[in-house]
């Protein structure tokens, strides 16, 4: 439950601490004067967005922070998970800069607004006034009959199952769709490596191509200088190594004249060596070239084709191609195997469908056997709310195609008076008959539910007089089992709070600001009375405001 509310800088209240005790309690104060302000600040604490216009002085911080009791109700666990100290008496505290930026406390633990709206679902119900519309949302009906049904754990199964399931079908259809486009580039791939296949690129050969073409082109001119250079240095006439012999001789002569000579002498014998071995290189270089036209075809036709296929693929080097070729030998093989993976995702989406079927089909036979109860439950509440002809029904139908929901669709009909029709509650429900219809559905959830708190803003609108008496009944009979909160501008639930929570205007500064304070039992008697009357509140007011409250 919540123990206590303080708020620091916040909208028109500059600082302020109020204590909220267990059972049913009434807020009550002449519109503006800072109710919703009080409910603004509560969600800050529950995780509501923040915004620096809702600082009272803009050059200072503002902090709002929520004490609960959470002795009874088996949180230890979360806090676990989260990492966060557990204490019977929780505090939950929200911090706004000047600049905007806001950071979140649970316990002086800092956390992220996701750990804090997660801990506060588990804590508190707000029932703002425009959440009356929520009844008639899908979500939200859907969330009702789960509640009665007692289908969480299956529920929380049934999504894991769903998301698996919707999974395994994006997968296989994307599967599907990427067979059907590269089956029609199938041809054509396999062509491309059909062409590269048969090419058999060779890292370095086109090169080496290159250089046998030049070489194979120009036979006939380098056996010729080959030949010259063989003649030159060791032919029949007069050559270069002939010459030199002759000096052989004369070079030895002088030898004995020192080492120097020496030196040239030897230098001499392998000039003759060296001249004699380019020589013989010559002839077995000429003897290795042959002017062979038809080997020149066979090169140049395989430097055309490596041309083609380098050109075709905006390649530059045979290791590109080669890259190319296992590229589209991987694409062949993946197409030729897409039908086994086909296969094996058709089963498990067969898996994973009939799983997630299953548990559809038990949650909505729960969801059917539940329907009854409820309905049963909510006119009985109705008739305790002056609707005794009032009937509200639950339609819930089964379909063949999963979503999130499961296997259902669900519609909340009502009908407000003997020998009408069921409609659906949007097209015939006034804004007094949705308060009381949400009220009975509240009430009844809050009892499964066991959360600590629930708070109504003005769950009252659209009623007045014995109505009213009646819901304020039913809150307090709701204070017995939880903490309930109740803004309220009727009397008749006002004089059934077990507390009395008055919210102010104070004007005797320079800067109006909105106080909240507990009233006394006389001070209750005349906010009462004003609720009663126009103006100051006359002794019959005054009256009927002491018969209101004995009565409670």
């Amino acid at each position: 439950m919540l123990k206590q509310l303080s708020i620091k800088n916040y909208a028109l209240i500059k600082e302020s601490t109020i204590a909220f005790p267990k059972g049913f309690t009434v807020i009550t104060g002449e519109t503006g004067a800072g109710k919703s302000i009080l409910l603004g600040a509560l969600g800050l604490v529950l995780g509501n967005r923040a915004e620096t216009d809702a600082l009272y002085d803009k050059t200072k911080k503002c902090i709002v922070e929520g004490v609960f009791d959470i002795s009874e109700y088996q949180l230890n666990a979360f806090f676990a998970e989260n990492d966060i100290d557990f204490e019977k008496e929780t505090s939950i505290r929200r911090e706004i800069s000047t600049e905007g930026k806001s950071r979140a406390f649970i316990n002086d633990t800092p956390v992220n607004l996701s750990v804090l709206k997660s801990l506060s679902e588990k804590l508190i119900d707000v029932h703002s006034q425009h959440e009356t519309l929520l009844i008639n949302q899908s979500s939200f009906q859907f969330k009702i009959v789960d509640s009665f049904a007692n289908t969480k754990t299956e529920l929380v199964q049934f999504h894991e199952s769903f998301v698996e399931y919707t999974k395994n079908k994006k997968q296989l259809n994307e599967l599907k769709e990427k067979e059907t486009q590269l089956k029609k580039e199938l041809d054509y791939i396999q062509f491309q490596f059909k062409e590269l296949d048969e090419l058999s690129p060779v890292e370095g050969e086109l090169a080496q191509l290159e250089t046998d073409s030049e070489t194979l082109e120009n036979a006939e001119s380098i056996k010729a200088n080959l030949h010259v250079i063989f003649e030159a240095l060791n032919g029949d006439n007069e050559s270069a190594v002939s010459k030199i012999n002759s000096l052989k001789s004369i070079a030895n002569q002088l030898t004995k004249y020192g080492d120097k000579y020496e030196e040239l002498n030897k230098r001499i014998n392998a000039a003759i060596a060296e001249l004699k071995d380019i020589a013989e290189e010559s002839a077995d270089l000429n003897d290795k070239v042959i002017f062979d036209p038809e080997k020149l075809g066979i090169v140049n036709d395989r430097i055309d084709a490596y041309n083609k296929q380098l050109k075709k693929h905006g390649a530059n080097s045979e290791a590109e191609l080669l890259k190319l070729k296992e590229e589209f030998e991987e694409k062949i093989n993946t197409i030729e195997n897409f039908d086994e993976e086909v296969a094996k995702l058709e089963k498990q989406l067969s898996t994973s469908l009939k799983k997630t079927t299953d548990l559809a089909k038990s949650i909505s036979k729960k969801r059917k056997e539940a329907l009854p109860n409820i309905e049963k439950g909510i006119k009985e509440m109705l008739e305790q709310l002056s609707m005794p002809n009032a009937i509200f029904k639950i339609e819930l139908n089964e379909k063949t195609e999963l979503d999130t929901n499961g296997l259902n669709t669900l519609k909340f009909l009502f009908s407000a008076n003997k020998g009408n029709d069921f409609k659906e509650l949007h097209k015939v429900a006034s804004g007094g008959e949705l308060s009381r219809l949400m009220l009975c559905i509240k009430a009844m959830v809050a009892k499964l539910t066991s959360l600590p708190a629930i708070i109504f803003d003005e769950i009252d609108t659209g009623v007045s007089g014995d109505v009213a008496d009646k819901i304020g009944t039913i809150l307090k009979a709701m204070g017995t089992d939880m903490q309930v909160i109740s803004i309220t501008h009727l009397p008749q639930i006002a004089s059934k709070g077990d507390n009395h929570l008055f919210v102010y205007k104070d004007d005797s500064s320079d800067k109006t600001i909105s106080k909240i304070k507990t009233i006394t039992a006389e001070e209750r008697v005349n906010e009462i009375a004003k609720m009663l009357s126009s103006g100051k509140p006359g002794e019959a007011a005054l009256n009927n405001a002491r018969e209101l409250l004995n009565a409670s």
